[in-house]
C-alpha cells in the first residue's frame, strides 16, 4: 500500500487569521492527503516539525504581512536541516511585487485569497 502524501500546514508567527489554513487543510484531507496541522508557529518549530513528521510539503499561511521576513527564514532553516528539497507552499495575502522574490527563494507555489481549492489540491497532487 502506497504511503499518503503528507503536508505540514502552519500559520506563520502570530498570524491570527486561521480560516484559510483550516479550509485548505480540510480540502487536502478530503482529497486523500495526510495533513499535519500545527497552527501558529515560528520558523524553527515549523522546520523541526517538518523533519520529525517526514512531510512531502510545507504549507505556510499568512495574512499579517510577515511573509518577507518569516518565509525566507523557514527556507533558510530547511536548507540547514537538509530538507531543502521539500516544496514550500504559501497561502494568504502576498503583494504581487513579492511573488517573484519568494519564488526566487524557492517557494514552489503561492496561493492568494480566492484561489480555487481544486487548484491547490491539483498543485499538491501533481508534485507528489
Amino acid at each position: 500500500m502506497a504511503r499518503k502524501v503528507r503536508i505540514l500546514i502552519a500559520r506563520l508567527g502570530l498570524d491570527a487569521h486561521w480560516r484559510g489554513s483550516i479550509v485548505v487543510a480540510r480540502a487536502l484531507r478530503d482529497a486523500g492527503v495526510e495533513v499535519i496541522y500545527v497552527g501558529n508557529q515560528r520558523p524553527e518549530a515549523i522546520v523541526k516539525a517538518a523533519v520529525e513528521e517526514n512531510v512531502d510539503f510545507v504549507g505556510l499561511s499568512t495574512l499579517s504581512g510577515n511573509h518577507m521576513e518569516l518565509v525566507p527564514e523557514v527556507v533558510r532553516l530547511m536548507r540547514g536541516a537538509g530538507i531543502a528539497d521539500i516544496p514550500v507552499l504559501l497561502g494568504g495575502t502576498v503583494p504581487p511585487d513579492d511573488v517573484p522574490k519568494l519564488k526566487q527563494l524557492g517557494v514552489d507555489g503561492i496561493f492568494g485569497p480566492g484561489t480555487p481549492l481544486k487548484d491547490i489540491v491539483s498543485h499538491v497532487s501533481k508534485k507528489a
